[in-house]
């Protein structure tokens, strides 16, 4: 009988085409890198037909379809109640990882046993690092730091930027405190010993506190400096209000459990901070969005455009205004900008090229410049941090 390796659970709410170019690039790493694996997708009632597109097309993942949108804590409860791995990835689907991700991940465990789980380096849908990547504990005064700003004014200071941990490389390998839900691998024992996810967490927080059992459960968290992209927030709408009032209630949610011994006054004090600080979030939202939608736009058409395919008219075809492209065989190719260019936006085929070449691309041609985009020849899509481009 063989042994599953690693059992990848990714839950979905209406991100069909970001989930179909997440598990596109699964199924390449386990093409190039061969191992015993079982992929789920938990569907939370997404009701934009992602089931009926998906199923056909990726015939070896088991979906789970629910009923209701039940939560991301709950959703991958249900799945990692199902899995028989010896590791176990919770993947967002508005993820790309590279064909070496699993190998590299699987071989960390393999040799690390006082690893309990492991995160990865994370960049944007543009090849910015997420600090979010590597995280210390929100103990009260991580928590502080980071509500009242210090960890902002002082982000590579050990006492004042424990929240991002930006003192340390993001090149490096570190034991860190938090890994973070996008990706977050993990042994099957350790859960057996630090339980599943909090399902009082319906979304944010549950992976800070399943990272924060692993270390009381005995074992260390890991951060590898392996690249992966995560577009961040397109499976969560983070311009919402309702983002903004999840996110900080996960806080307290963590505090209260966590630090009960803390006075009730103090608590208090917290909560009305916490509070304080997602009002003023929720208004910073609220008043710049418009403008930065429209600021947007009209950088958008005076763009110029380059694509790395050999599909030149196919990708022109799904842009609208079908605006003039420059195709392009290399990389090196595209001229260097400074910060007068014009924005230049950047086709890169996944037919052409491999998942780890453009996760490359994006961090060697990282520049406030240049935009990504990643075109699926299969399925005639583009995909870009803020736009999917497709025929329908």
């Amino acid at each position: 009988m063989l042994v599953v390796k690693i059992s990848i659970i990714i839950v979905n709410y209406r991100v069909k085409h970001f989930l179909e170019q997440a598990l596109r690039s699964v199924r390449a790493a386990l093409t190039l890198y061969p191992m015993e694996a079982e992929i789920f997708v938990v569907d939370n009632c997404s009701q934009d037909d992602s089931l009926d597109y998906l199923s056909p097309r990726f015939p070896e993942v088991r979906f789970i379809a629910n009923t209701e949108n039940v939560g991301f804590a709950r959703a991958n409860n249900q799945a990692m109640e199902l899995a028989t791995g010896q590791y176990v990835l919770l993947l967002n689907p508005d993820t790309v990882i590279a064909e070496d991700t699993l190998h590299e991940v699987c071989l960390f465990l393999d040799t690390h046993p006082d690893a309990g789980g492991v995160g990865v380096k994370m960049l944007d849908g543009n090849g910015r690092f997420l600090p979010e990547s590597k995280r210390g504990f929100p103990s009260p005064w991580v928590s502080f730091c980071k509500i009242f700003g210090l960890a902002s004014l002082f982000p590579r200071s050990p006492l004042f930027g424990r929240y991002h941990l930006k003192y340390l490389s993001p090149d490096e390998c570190h034991r860190v405190d938090i890994l973070s839900g996008a990706f977050m691998c993990m042994r099957h024992e350790t859960l057996d010993k630090s339980g599943l996810l909090d399902e009082a967490f319906f979304m944010y927080g549950e992976d800070i506190d399943l990272s924060y059992r692993l270390v009381l459960a005995g074992y260390h968290n890991y951060y590898l400096p392996t690249p992966i992209i995560h577009y961040k927030g397109e499976s969560t709408k983070k311009g919402s209000l309702r983002y903004v009032r999840i996110f900080y209630e996960a806080m307290l949610i963590f505090f209260k459990k966590h630090y009960p011994h803390y006075s009730k006054g103090y608590y208090l004090a917290v909560k009305f901070s916490i509070f304080f600080r997602a009002m003023l979030a929720a208004a910073h939202r609220i008043l710049l969005y418009p403008f930065k939608r429209k600021k947007g736009v009209e950088k958008r058409e005076r763009g110029e455009w380059y694509a790395l395919t050999n599909q030149i008219d196919r990708v022109t075809e799904l842009i609208p205004g079908r605006p003039r492209i420059t195709a392009l065989q290399s990389i090196q190719e595209l001229p260097t900008p400074d910060k007068h260019s014009p924005l230049r936006y950047i086709v890169l085929d996944s037919g052409w090229l491999s998942y780890r070449d453009i996760i490359a691309t994006l961090q060697q041609q990282c520049h406030e410049r240049n935009r990504f985009l990643i075109y699926n020849p299969d399925a005639q899509v583009i995909i870009s941090p803020q736009q999917i481009y497709t025929r329908s």
